[in-house]
């Protein structure tokens, strides 16, 4: 399975957003190029923080399976927290370089954080462990890629 441990791995995820240009059109979505970016750094930066133990109810064990560790690709369309949102509280687009290389430090941040500075759970799919995180940072950023045929 793809994570951010794999060299190989980061490397490509950051080739593919650095071939994101301002004006690539989305397939699917509402983002646009420079919003999908300040959420991505959104995402990652929400990582690195710490919380109080949870305790996920079954069904989230369930779907973190799934979006960890199945081969499906992440549904379309599933809205995200307020604070990731960039026309919600997260970030808003700015210059565009300055958001892609904030997005690409947070994949490079992610990985070079101690894994107890990493945050126990997701909004989502609940309790978390580093090589959890690690999945979900290529899952997530994949997605997002994908939205714009990168």
């Amino acid at each position: 399975m793809s994570s951010i441990t794999q060299p190989l791995v980061l490397a490509r995820l950051i080739a593919r957003l650095e071939a994101l240009r301002p004006d690539t059109p989305r397939r699917w979505g509402t983002l646009t190029p420079g919003e999908m970016l300040c959420h991505l750094g959104d995402a990652t930066a929400s990582v690195v923080i710490r919380e109080p133990p949870v305790h996920p109810p079954p069904r989230r064990r369930i779907r973190k399976w799934i979006a960890l560790r199945s081969p499906l690709p992440w549904p379309q369309g599933v809205n995200t927290i307020p604070s990731v949102d960039p026309r919600r509280d997260g970030t808003r687009p700015g210059d565009f370089e300055t958001d892609r290389k904030r997005a690409i430090e947070g994949l490079q941040t992610l990985l070079s954080t101690p894994p107890d500075k990493l945050s126990p759970k997701h909004t989502m799919f609940g309790r978390m462990n580093a090589d959890d995180w690690y999945r979900w940072a290529y899952r997530h950023t994949d997605h997002h890629l994908r939205q714009f045929g990168l």
